[in-house]
């Protein structure tokens, strides 16, 4: 796919934001000089108490594709269904309805210019591809580190959608473990998943950085929880993460929000996305081969 061949793709982007004044520029910068421009971007200030309102209102006054939404503020971050619905806020402002691929696009990543007509070549090339995105890179002392994730993952920080896939998925979870169920649920319903690893983006956060180390892990097991995933797997998880900073507390606050989810009854995913997590962190754990590795 050559540059010339933009008019024939047709991608959206989504960016539901909060207090994002410090990197918001870079990435509305990294958007804007794409070889392969969006033909809509919609950037969605969900509360924030900064200059973030004030950023947006520019650019979108000035850049007739970008258009900004704001909601109120709700006084709190609320993890995974308060994207999802910053996320949906902007999805049902999209002007544009006949797109090819949806993007949902963090405020804090800086990327090359070529970063999505690279994206879209292996849409291209593959078919079956449903979901892909970059891989994660950290800036840590100078030196760019990668985000490692299973085989079959992108990031939430970073996502594109190919139409067929979204309409068949049904679009995002609206609670933690969006970014895990959307992928799970579309391998199982033919499509591959998976981050380009000839594509890169810095990611001018830690994942999970601004809940806390215990919040972050515990957040991970209530993700485990509503996406079905086999307690056996948990315990393995569990078992693993202890060789990993934050040690011991991790692996506790994964059980321990784990099992709590499980005693409040929290909404999870229907039989058969649980019945196929579970068949493949089975395999996997006998060594066998899975979406994950």
């Amino acid at each position: 796919m050559n540059t010339a061949a933009h008019q024939d793709v047709r991608y959206v982007i989504i960016t539901p934001v909060r207090d994002e004044q410090q990197y918001l520029p870079s990435t509305i910068e990294s958007v804007m000089t794409q070889t392969i421009l969006p033909v809509e971007w919609v950037i969605v200030n969900d509360g924030s108490t900064d200059r973030t309102r004030d950023i947006i209102d520019d650019f979108a006054a000035r850049i007739p594709w970008i258009h900004a939404v704001h909601r109120p503020n709700r006084g709190f971050r609320q993890a995974g269904g308060g994207v999802v619905g910053a996320f949906y806020g902007g999805y049902h402002a999209l002007q544009c309805k006949d797109w090819d691929f949806i993007v949902k696009l963090d405020g804090d990543l800086s990327f090359e210019p070529g970063y999505f007509q690279k994206c879209l070549e292996a849409f291209q090339t593959e078919q079956t591809l449903g979901i892909a995105g970059g891989e994660i890179y950290h800036d840590i002392d100078g030196k760019l580190e990668l985000e490692a994730t299973p085989r079959f993952h992108v990031r939430g920080a970073t996502k594109i959608y190919r139409r067929a896939c979204w309409d068949v998925i049904g679009g995002l979870w609206p609670a933690p473990g969006w970014d895990t169920i959307d992928e799970v649920k579309a391998n199982m319903l033919g499509w591959r998943t998976r981050s380009l690893d000839h594509v890169r983006l810095l990611h001018h956060r830690f994942t999970g950085s601004v809940d806390g180390s215990w919040r972050d892990a515990g957040k991970y097991g209530k993700v485990c929880y509503i996406s079905g995933y086999h307690p056996l797997f948990v315990l393995a998880s569990c078992i693993y993460r202890l060789k990993k900073k934050p040690y011991v507390i991790g692996s506790v606050a994964v059980c321990y929000e784990f099992v709590k989810s499980h005693f409040v009854r929290l909404t999870r995913v229907d039989n058969e996305v649980m019945h196929f997590v579970r068949s493949q962190q089975l395999r996997r754990l006998f060594g066998r081969e899975t979406i994950w590795k």
